[in-house]
């Protein structure tokens, strides 16, 4: 439907002066932040900058619609809309810009992120949660380019469970499932993949969203006709358009200049999403961007001069202030001295916070200047270090990388010295490092007492007559417990719910635990981490099952760029611990024995991965996670669920410790570390090796992320003196990475007489069959000979030549 604009007539003026009055000002000091900053990048005093200018009275109207509990998931743009709400004000925008490291200045990021992410504080010192629906509420922004779009659909879905599953407490994250999930984009970002699948989603979940599209017709430099098909995303989507015999979603249409529409415009949508629990899109049209992109460029560049004429005539703020006075609502006179007011408020509050940001830094510079000093009164290198002090006065307005390069050039001058003046410098240098790198290098993982290291490993129980069953039959009952024991936990992904999950661990689970908590899903790898992203981010214990590993590549930006990010994006404020659950490892083809996992290693830190070797492993590691709240992959081996594993009597209690390996198999000769499938193979190698008269130590890494915090393999190591890693990941992948934690990180160089090594695949993907597993991927015979080959090479006499 479209919001015509001659709505603007049935405005009250008695009902919305004061409103109005107060709506231009928040627009005004706005822009005012908007065209001020982009001056302090170009000054050299911030680094980079992006506003929100040209997009205030939309942000406005969005404001007035929404309400506590209600989530927003928006982009860098939407700084009027979290000024509207009181989340963000001037002084703030700036120390965002200066990137401050104090969150009670810079309270978005303590200067993690670029000025324009926004947030709000979902968490108290302690990691519990706050009552989130006491507050209007902001998921963190990342800069990705509509990556905020797959999180928002699970913000919303969050609201259909809280609403439709009544055995969960709400308290603290629903009122009865009334909630909206508000997101932003910018129109050409809806040209990516993230858009198009969260679109589709939430047609078929039909959830309460409410996605605005800010439309000024260009993408960067790139105009809309290279965007979008028609030049129109409402007018593509008009196929979502829900009708009387199909749900879908309500598409709405309105110009970005016209307040009174805007107002109609997202009321009208709140009521729709919040009422009825339909999507709803609003295409918000002849909008401007006043500044370009970014502080990167000007838009004069590539817009003509009939376009930038256009753009000043019907900029949202000039229309907003024409309206207003022809209204009668305030005069010329009356706004231009409001205006000037805002002015010089913001130019004060710039003031303000760039003092702020110095005075710290003013305050160190002028210690370490009297450190310095002291310390060249006592050195015979005194020229040298009276230099980098005088360097270090003459710089007005310095930042901590100033001091920190002055304090540890100036130790180089003063090798092999000893006086108390060095002792108070080296004192110095240490501590601000330490203090200072903590700012920057905080909360990668939880460091409250939930941390999920921290809970205590709990061994399976078994009594005399354990069954032996198939393993999938240990993680089906152990899921049918924690869902039992935790009415907020659920699971969804392809073939999850009826037919519970291709390899039958979920088996007859929907029936008990019906189809909102152990769901089904389209085929939409992104979605399905971006449902379990909001939904945790509002109090659920989601567990999203993606099929196979090879298809997580799919969800990949999802993943590392938004929730391995946010626990430290927000330095402690927010968390959604997700649990990814998925399966691979040693099967059949390219696509279906994934084990990339040097890759996942080193884009989801933040996460923890996990790779059990068997289900009872996993099933212990899902029991460890759900007392924690941080996110995991776990990793379960593809040909493990039809083995036979002995069914411990405590399931949904035994908890595999997380950073911590197993000992398999004692020996003398080398240490073998491997993990998953793998193991297995490695232990059946182990056994052919005894034959030869080698004793290998065997050592399951369970954990990738973190690996062995306890430092076992080294204690290893250090009794066999040789080391070799094997997995399936290919060359210089994650046994490179297990390599480089023991051999550097714990040190087990001291103890080696033989070369460190791994054994991985091959380096392309596995062939299929049977045949393209053996010579795709270490077998136990390629085991045999490397360790053969490590122990002939120390011993020849004892171990000749093999082939």
């Amino acid at each position: 439907m479209d919001v015509s604009s001659k709505t603007s007539n049935d405005i009250s003026f008695e009902d919305f002066k004061e409103q109005i009055i107060s709506d231009y000002k928040i627009a005004f000091l706005s822009r005012s932040c908007s065209l001020l900053g982009r001056k302090e990048v170009l000054t050299g005093k911030a680094k980079f900058g992006i506003f929100g200018d040209g997009k205030e009275l939309p942000q406005l109207a969005m404001a007035k619609s929404f309400r506590n509990g209600d989530f927003r998931s928006g982009y860098y743009r939407d700084q009027t809309f979290m000024m509207a709400l009181g989340h963000l004000k001037a002084k703030d925008f700036f120390h965002g810009l200066y990137a401050t490291t104090d969150m009670a200045k810079e309270p978005m990021s303590a200067g993690r992120q670029m000025g324009g992410h926004f947030l709000t504080y979902s968490l108290n010192d302690d990691g519990s949660w706050k009552d989130l629906t006491k507050q209007k509420n902001s998921s963190s922004d990342i800069s990705c380019t509509a990556g905020q779009m797959p999180r928002l659909l699970g913000l919303a879905q969050a609201s259909k469970v809280y609403r439709n599953v009544p055995s969960i407490d709400t308290s603290k994250f629903s009122v009865e499932g009334n909630e909206v999930a508000w997101g932003t984009i910018g129109n050409a970002s809806t040209s990516e993949g993230m858009f198009w699948e969260t679109i589709n989603a939430a047609g078929v979940l039909q959830v309460p969203m409410v996605v605005s599209v800010w439309d000024d017709e260009y993408g960067i430099s790139v105009p809309a006709k290279h965007h979008t098909t028609k030049e129109d995303i409402s007018k593509i989507l008009s196929g979502f358009q829900r009708d009387e015999t199909h749900k879908g979603f309500e598409i709405l249409k309105v110009k970005g200049w016209d307040y009174t529409a805007l107002m109609h415009a997202y009321e009208n949508a709140s009521d729709i999403a919040r009422q009825e629990h339909v999507p709803v899109l609003i295409h918000v049209t002849e909008l401007t961007q006043p500044q370009g992109h970014s502080t990167s460029g000007s838009h004069e560049r590539y817009k003509d001069d009939e376009r930038l004429a256009w753009e000043r005539d019907n900029d949202c703020n000039k229309r907003f202030k024409e309206w207003i006075i022809e209204s009668g609502i305030a005069s010329t006179e009356e706004l231009d001295k409001l205006e000037k007011q805002i002015k010089r408020e913001v130019r004060e509050a710039k003031k303000e916070a760039w003092s702020e940001f110095l005075q710290e830094n003013q305050t160190d510079k002028k210690r370490l200047v009297q450190l310095l000093d002291k310390v060249a009164s006592k050195s015979p290198n005194k020229n040298f270090i009276v230099r980098l002090k005088n360097d270090l006065i003459a710089i007005e307005e310095p930042i901590k990388k100033d001091m920190a390069k002055a304090a540890r050039k100036s130790l180089r001058y003063l090798i092999g010295e000893t006086s108390t003046e060095k002792q108070a410098l080296l004192k110095w240098t240490s501590d601000f490092l330490e203090e200072e790198q903590t700012k920057f290098s905080s909360h990668l993982y939880s460091e409250n007492e939930n941390n999920a290291t921290k809970i205590a490993g709990v061994a399976p129980r078994y009594g005399a007559n354990n069954e032996n069953v198939d393993g999938r039959v240990i993680l089906r009952d152990n899921f049918d417990k924690l869902f039992e024991k935790y009415p907020n936990a659920l699971v969804f992904g392809e073939d999850t719910g009826a037919i519970g999950d291709v390899n039958q661990g979920l088996e007859g689970l929907q029936e008990k635990y019906g189809a909102l908590r152990i769901a089904d899903t389209g085929i939409r790898e992104t979605t399905i981490i971006g449902q379990g992203i909001g939904m945790a981010l509002r109090g659920l214990r989601p567990i999203a099952e993606i099929q196979y590993l090879d298809y997580i590549f799919y969800a990949l930006a999802t993943l590392t760029d938004d929730l391995a990010t946010l626990l430290y994006r927000t330095k402690g404020k927010q968390k959604a611990p997700l649990i990814v659950r998925t399966r691979g490892h040693r099967l059949e083809g390219i696509w279906h024995s994934g084990s990339e996992m040097g890759g996942l290693i080193h884009l989801l830190r933040g996460m923890y991965i996990l790779a059990p070797r068997n289900m009872t492993q996993a099933a212990g590691f899902y029991n460890t996670l759900m007392k924690s709240d941080e996110p995991a992959l776990v990793i379960e081996s593809l040909n493990g669920y039809r083995l036979k594993e002995p069914k411990p009597d405590n399931l949904g209690e035994f908890c595999t410790p997380i950073g911590v390996v197993e000992t398999m198999k004692l020996g003398t000769d080398i240490t073998l570390v491997s993990y998953g499938s793998t193991l297995r193979i490695v232990e059946q190698a182990a056994l052919e090796l005894q034959e030869v008269g080698i004793e290998a130590e065997v050592i399951d890494a369970q954990t990738l992320l973190p690996f062995d915090i306890n430092m076992d393999v080294v204690k290893s190591v250090a009794k066999t003196n040789r080391l070799l890693v094997i997995d399936e990941d290919v060359p210089g992948g994650c046994s490179a990475y297990i390599l480089n934690e023991i051999v550097e990180k714990q040190g087990a160089y001291r103890f080696l007489d033989s070369a460190p090594q791994t054994l991985s695949a091959k380096a392309h993907r596995p062939a299929y069959g049977t045949d393209g597993d053996y010579f795709s991927k270490p077998n136990s015979e390629d085991i045999f000979e490397k360790v053969y080959a490590i122990m002939h090479e120390a011993s020849p006499n004892d171990y000749p030549t093999l082939r």
